[in-house]
């Protein structure tokens, strides 16, 4: 049996870190290396608005954690969660950070634990046996996205907006961070990447292209992001869903192959 590899979490801050402490609690060697940087919002006049429109909406969607994060930072501070509203989320990362920021349980509609993948496609079925004439929902995300859900909803009678929470950009990195990627191109068989978008793919090809290769392996949380590691010539792509459990076996296995 070969030692397991170093795993890199490329999830952005500050996912990357408690991702990374949640990994070392389960033995596994990780490190952060974000390959997403986030900005803040291009107004945050409109997130000001936002919150106070909550009342009269029926559900409010956050796309990531870091929708619920950036979303919560700029709540104004006259303004709670109202009890009419719902909170929509497409797993359980997303969950834990809307429990955190202290939306009800009750509140939180999301896909079932035991759901194949955590995502839009996943949460509609919760969602598309409702009456939506004339509902207001606001989907809460970055600069860009998936407009899946919010077209189901459209079609469905629903009064939709959006609002960019925080904008996503190209990464840069600390001295330390420069000798994990460096670590990872010079010796690609014991390190694997952790997956979680596939713009972090395209922002590690864009900064290093020589990290994907025949010997470089990708973990990815989602087959669309397994897709793109595929077409980034990642020579060993593996799927898992993006629970914590899912994430530390599929690791685990990797030094058994």
């Amino acid at each position: 049996m070969s030692a397991p590899p170093r795993v890199i979490v490329t999830r952005p801050e500050p996912q990357a870190t408690r991702w990374v402490e949640s990994l070392a609690r389960h033995g596994v060697d990780a490190v952060g290396l974000p390959l997403i940087a986030i900005g803040d919002a291009p107004d945050a006049a409109a997130i000001e608005s936002a919150w106070r429109s909550l009342p009269g909406r029926r559900l409010v969607m956050f796309v990531s954690p870091t929708a619920v994060d950036r979303f919560f930072a700029a709540r104004p501070t006259d303004v709670t969660w109202p009890a009419v509203t719902s909170a929509a989320s497409p797993g359980p990362g997303t969950s834990r950070v809307l429990l955190a920021c202290g939306v009800p349980a009750e509140a939180i509609v999301e896909p079932p634990a035991d759901a194949a993948q955590f995502d839009s496609e996943a949460l509609w079925p919760l969602l598309a046996s409702l009456d939506w004439r004339d509902a207001g929902v606001l989907i809460v995300r970055g600069e860009r996205g998936r407009d899946w859900l919010a077209s189901r909803l459209g079609d469905a009678g629903a009064r939709v907006d959006g609002i960019v929470a925080y904008r996503r950009l190209a990464p840069t990195f600390d001295p330390a961070q420069q000798h994990t990627l460096a670590a990872a191109v010079a010796a690609p068989a014991h390190h694997a990447w952790l997956f979680s978008s596939s713009e972090s793919i395209d922002n590690l090809v864009g900064c290093a292209p020589e990290a994907a290769g025949a010997a470089a392996t990708a973990i990815a949380t989602h087959p669309r992001i397994a897709a793109r590691a595929r077409a980034a010539n990642f020579g060993r792509v593996v799927e898992t869903r993006p629970t914590l459990a899912d994430v530390v076996a599929c690791i685990q296995s990797l030094s058994r192959d």
